[in-house]
């Protein structure tokens, strides 16, 4: 994979559209990446992994907001990017999800995420000619093109220094934590979850059958009453059975020996029983034959009595219809009087006329009454009008005291929307002057702030460059002090050989073992040790020197940025003005909070006004309707006047004349029908008195009070015809009783004793149901035990196969995950992480050798931890000086990022085989630098010239200004407040 151009707009802290060149970038193979903080290095390269995959890596990932804040509202984000991937050049145009202003209206509405990927040349084959749009199908062809995921692509182009850093220090869980992460092992968990997921399926399957087991057995023994023993079950089982068997033959026995006893015992009392009954019948037919006898009088007279109601009855409708005619006659009469009162009370004299003169009248006085019907209606026409009539003079005076009321108020409202018109305008004018007014503020607080820092930075230049000729002294002095040692251990040398030489030992540089005239040395030796120390003291007092340098450019640099940022100000000047900017500052915003303010108000006051104007017009309608209409309803209620006075007469109104009339009326036809309904109620009591007389002389009574005595109820002769009836049907019943066969020759004085044979068979019963029942009983445990017994032999056939094969799954799945046979403690993710690393571990290696001067190797071991832990992640490195292994965590700061990066390189060149390292053209290496000294520096920098050498590009993502002298290819990143812009130098 090879990079050719990046374009981003609107995107991280790039507000225009920046074009990142990677052909002219790349052209020397080795390019700087700086600017600075916060200026968006690591943006762009954020930018490339969201145009490859759609998403950005670590942290900035997670909060999905990739818009520049301060890009203009029509702006498109946008990320471009051209590769060329197996030959094949590819452009990829990507846009995220965020939010953009409506372009009609206010408020905010989604902009979609889009991508697509179209080819430069000849698409490759397989893939569509004309790219592809899909967010989808663009991340499967990419991932497919590249030969990794995202996350692979993190790890070996984004090379992740500060995860190795963290790896080198940390114990064995969070080492294997970012193992995981960046090897992706999942699967390999996937498969220790499903073991142990198995074998608790499987443990609570085969515990699911040793708790029906455990049941069965409960059940067996609750069923037989006993205790089951802790060995030897199926003994026990068959003979519980064999012990229950012969309960039960013994059982069977006694009971049919108890049912013939019963059976027996019950025909004799039956028996006994048959002839107390027979007896006691003969009984009670000669008691009811007497009692009979004895009521003979009484039932003659019921007879007698029975006679006489039936011929009562004959007469007794006449008699009832005779008294409601009289009661009609007297309820006649009453009405007729109740209505003579009546009309004399309204003035009419009746006496002497008959009920047709009196119709006759009525008639008359109804015809008059209808002529007045339509005056009525007139009249309460003429209330209705004179009610409207008021209620309109009422509301004429109301329509015009608010004529008047809105007139006032419209006048008052023209000079009110003057001064606040005035008033919005000036704060419309103060808002538009904010923006720029901030801005100036802003400005001067950055010089202010560059104002008072400048005194310290001049102070601190004149620090670094004092301290700065105090190390070179103190460096110079060392080294000379070094090539004096070695210039007096030089020229001692000879002697320093022969002190070592013993006589008849060989000579190390002649080899002879005669020693007759051994170098002498005036002066004292120099010590091997004194002069390693006086090396150290000097690497020691160069890495000081290369400090102070690289912190006195960084102060002059501070210092240079300082002076261009004030110009021509000073403090006092940048003061004095910052506080009149401030003053302004306030004064507009103060100003400018009351614009959205002024602007409602304005709206409101126009509303009112055209409200007002509208309500007067209402207003005025509203009086010249009513008054039109209060002058209409005063002629017509002066017509009708007349006409209602001469229809009304002697009376209040017309209504009242007309309803005396009409209760005139009616009063003399209820008069007339009163008179004749008594006529008619006299006439009908006189025939019924005939025919009563008539029915009693028939029916053999003398008078009417004999035939009311003689008067029964249905009810009362039923129930005499029943007593009657009764005594016959007793009467029959015993003679037919004693008539039977059975019963001749029995006596009523016979006696049969039943108690005692009674009692005999109640205890055979009881004998006969005990003993069944305790056959049931035997038979259903017999019955129950050799079921259970059955489901108990099943059970332990199926049990012992299930027991067998969850041993060995629960012995495999404690290797999978590191427990029991396990001697390492290593489970299978465990183990698979620690060959990765172990690859890795090779492959960095070479690499850290390299970069420390062959000093550190790394050392991986797959030992179990302490204590008992889970081993094979261990990490160490060989410390080639003394020969000891040591912990990561004992190297020093420099030295930890050149461990870190020959593990990110590392990494890099695994994962690369694994996906094809011909793909991978282009690296990116991010800050770490800084801890170096000159001399490796020099070393990491081979290495790298190495990378590129092999036809790869990478990238330095740092701020140490060294790199800046040996990288002539640089791309800087200038930040400002209108967004960040990118400028490209190049040797």
């Amino acid at each position: 994979m090879r990079l050719h151009l990046l374009e981003v707009e609107a995107f991280g802290p790039y507000a225009g559209r920046e074009v990142v060149d990677f052909d002219a970038l790349g052209a020397d193979g080795l390019f700087l990446l700086h600017g600075d903080t916060g200026a968006g290095k690591t943006t762009l390269l954020d930018a490339i992994a969201f145009a490859l995959f759609g998403v950005v890596p670590g942290a900035r990932g997670d909060v999905k907001r990739l818009r520049c804040d301060v890009a203009a509202p029509e702006q498109l984000t946008e990320v471009v990017l051209e590769l060329t991937v197996q030959r094949q050049r590819l452009r990829i145009v990507r846009s995220p999800e965020y939010q953009r202003a409506k372009k009609r209206g206010d408020g905010f509405t989604t902009q979609q995420a889009k991508v697509s990927l179209t080819w430069v040349g000849e698409p490759p084959a397989g893939l569509p000619p004309d790219g592809v749009i899909r967010i989808d199908e663009v991340a499967r062809t990419v991932e497919r093109l590249l030969g990794m995921t995202a996350a692979q692509f993190f790890q070996v182009v984004l090379l992740p220094q500060g995860e190795f850093a963290k790896f080198l220090r940390s114990d064995t869980t969070e080492r294997e934590k970012l193992l995981e992460r960046l090897f992706g092992t999942e699967r390999f968990s996937d498969v220790e979850r499903w073991f142990a997921d198995l074998r608790a399926e499987r443990g609570r399957a085969l515990e699911k059958r040793q708790q029906e087991l455990r049941e069965l057995v409960a059940r067996y023994a609750q069923e037989a009453q006993q205790e089951p023993p802790e060995e030897d079950q199926a003994e026990w089982v068959d003979a519980v059975l064999a012990e229950v068997a012969a309960r039960a033959d013994a059982a069977e026995t006694e009971a049919a020996q108890a049912r013939s006893a019963a059976t027996k015992a019950e025909t004799t009392l039956r028996e006994a029983q048959e002839d107390a009954d027979r007896i006691r019948r003969v009984r009670t037919a000669h008691t009811r034959l007497a009692q009979i006898a004895e009521t003979a009088g009484e039932r003659a007279e019921w007879t007698a009595e029975i006679a006489a109601a039936r011929r009562a009855s004959a007469v007794v409708p006449e008699v009832e219809l005779l008294e409601r005619r009289t009661s009609e006659l007297g309820d006649a009469q009453l009405v007729e009087a109740d209505h003579t009162r009546a009309l004399g009370e309204l003035g009419f004299d009746s006496v002497g006329l008959a009920s047709a003169d009196l119709r006759e009248r009525a008639g008359s006085l109804r015809e008059e009454a209808g002529a007045l019907a339509e005056l009525v209606a007139e009249a309460e026409q003429q209330r209705v009008d004179a009610e409207r009539r008021d209620e309109r003079k009422v509301a004429a005076g109301a329509a015009a005291e608010r004529v008047t009321e809105l007139q006032t108020r419209l006048a008052e409202l023209p000079e009110r929307l003057t001064a606040v018109r005035g008033e919005a305008a000036s704060a419309a004018e103060a808002a538009a002057k904010l923006d720029g007014a901030k801005a100036r503020v802003d400005e001067l607080t950055v010089v202010s702030r560059a104002a008072a820092e400048l005194p310290e930075a001049v102070a601190k230049v004149g620090r670094g460059e004092a301290k700065l000729r105090e190390v070179v002294d103190a460096h110079q002095a060392a080294r000379q002090h070094r090539l004096d040692l070695r210039e007096r251990r030089l020229e001692g040398m000879a002697a320093e050989l022969a002190a070592g030489l013993a006589d008849g030992a060989p000579c190390p540089v002649c080899g002879s073992a005669e020693h007759p005239a051994p170098a002498r040395h005036g002066a004292e030796l120099v010590d091997p040790a004194a002069e390693r120390a006086a090396e150290e003291s000097e690497q020691k007092a160069g890495a000081l020197r290369q400090r102070v340098v690289s912190a006195l450019e960084e102060a002059k640099a501070r210092l240079d940025a300082l002076r261009e940022r004030l110009g021509e100000w000073t403090a006092e000047s940048v003061a004095a003005e910052l506080t009149e900017a401030r003053a302004g500052v306030g004064a507009l915003s103060e100003q400018a909070a009351r614009k959205d303010q002024l602007a409602r108000q304005v709206v409101k006051l126009e509303q009112e006004a055209d409200q007002l104007a509208e309500q007067r017009r209402r207003a005025d309608q509203a009086v010249t309707e009513a008054q039109a209409e209060v002058r209409a309803l005063e002629q017509r209620l002066a017509e009708r006047s007349k006409r209602l006075l001469e229809g009304r007469g002697e009376f209040p109104d017309v209504t009242a004349r007309r309803g005396h009339l009409l209760t005139l009326a009616g009063a003399l036809d209820s008069v007339a029908e009163a008179r004749a309904a008594v006529g008619g109620a006299e006439s009908r009591l006189a025939e019924q008195h005939g025919l009563v007389e008539i029915s009693l002389h028939a029916k053999g009574f003398a008078a009417l009070d004999e035939m009311r005595g003689a008067v029964r109820s249905d009810e009362q002769v039923s129930k005499l015809e029943q007593g009657l009836a009764e005594a016959e049907a007793t009467a029959a019943g015993a003679r037919e009783l004693l008539a039977q066969p059975e019963l001749f020759g029995i006596s009523p004085d016979d006696v049969v004793e039943v108690a005692p044979l009674a009692e005999v068979a109640k205890a055979a019963r009881e004998r006969a149901d005990t003993a069944f029942a305790a056959v049931k009983f035997v038979s259903a445990q017999h019955g129950e035990l050799k079921k259970l017994a059955a489901r108990m032999g099943k059970a332990l056939a199926e049990f012992e196969p299930v027991r067998k094969e969850y041993d060995e799954l629960r012995a495999l799945s404690e290797v999978v995950n590191g427990r029991g046979q396990n001697s390492r403690k290593m489970s299978l993710r465990s183990y698979v992480l620690a060959a990765r690393l172990e690859e890795v571990a090779l492959a960095a290696t070479a690499r850290l050798r390299t970069m420390s001067q062959g000093r550190y190797s790394f050392v991986h071991s797959d030992a179990a931890g302490a204590r008992g832990t889970r081993g094979g992640l261990g990490l160490d490195v060989l410390d080639d000086y003394s020969g000891a292994v040591r912990p990561a965590k004992t190297l020093s700061g420099g030295e930890s990022f050149l461990a870190s990066l020959s593990l990110a390189l590392g990494l890099a060149d695994v994962v690369a085989g694994e996906t094809g390292g011909a793909l991978l053209d282009t690296l990116f290496v991010d800050e770490g630098f800084g801890t170096l000294d000159a001399e490796t520096l020099d070393v990491v920098m081979n290495i790298l010239d190495e990378l590129r050498a092999g036809g790869r590009v990478v990238g330095l993502v740092s701020h140490v200004e060294e790199l800046r002298q040996r990288i002539p290819t640089r791309l800087r990143v200038h930040k400002s407040r209108t967004g960040s812009r990118i400028e490209l130098r190049t040797a």
